[in-house]
């Protein structure tokens, strides 16, 4: 059956790399695999940059910025459509972490609810070094506001906690009782942990923590990383 994961969240939680990671997991198990980028407020990390990584892994992608498969802001809403018509096994939403990016899933609810049970998981990713994310009353806060605009119910959250090129175990061993509590006061399960996989792994080994309130470890392979020399050779 043909499955459909929804990454919501704030805005620098870390949906993009876990997309990609997500992606190129499901791709390397032979899932025919296609990735909708639907993020249209961060130019700095953005999907389309790793088109010839997508391409390597037989990865679909359809992104308004991926001006080699000739797709457009016009032409995106068509284009995601291929989620919905084709025979992909899986199908990854990165959606933009602001009302906007929101309101770009809501245009296809009726695709979404077409669907048959279990078909469809919604995961919001934790990130409590970022803003509107730094306690459980934030959290939830944030989460029914895009789950209004998405017109889709979380099913699962993502606990990625992280200062990227300065994060460290301390930072899921500092957002865990964080990402708990809000567990426990919505009921919706944590269904990872995520974080570069020598960080990742120190704070599993730290122990002390409830296995429920962990999920599955998913250690991440960094991808989205962009160098001032980057941006000089090749500019945004």
């Amino acid at each position: 059956m043909k499955q459909f994961i929804l990454l919501i969240g704030n805005y620098g939680s870390g949906k993009t790399e876990i997309a990609l990671n997500l992606a190129v997991r499901a791709a390397a198990e032979g899932k025919k695999t296609q990735v909708i980028d639907l993020d249209r407020i961060n130019d700095y990390f953005r999907m389309s940059d790793h088109v010839q990584l997508l391409r390597d892994k037989r990865i679909d992608l359809v992104s308004p910025t991926f001006a080699g498969a000739g797709v457009t802001q016009s032409s995106v809403s068509a284009a995601v459509g291929s989620a919905f018509a084709r025979d992909w096994d899986l199908v990854i939403f990165d959606v933009g972490g602001d009302p906007a990016g929101a309101l770009s899933l809501a245009r296809y609810h009726a695709d979404f609810a077409a669907l048959e049970p279990g078909q469809l998981e919604v995961w919001d990713v934790l990130n409590v070094r970022r803003p509107m994310c730094q306690t459980p009353e934030k959290i939830l806060k944030l989460k029914e506001e895009l789950e209004g605009f998405a017109r889709q119910q979380v099913t699962g959250f993502i606990h990625n906690s992280n200062l990227q090129a300065c994060a460290s175990a301390r930072d899921l061993e500092e957002g865990y009782p964080v990402v708990k509590e809000a567990s426990e006061r919505s009921g919706i399960p944590i269904v990872y942990t995520s974080g570069r996989p020598e960080f990742l792994r120190e704070f599993l080994d730290g122990g002390g923590h409830e296995p429920r309130f962990i999920g599955e470890a998913l250690p991440l392979e960094t991808y989205m990383h962009r160098s001032w020399d980057s941006f000089a050779k090749g500019g945004i």
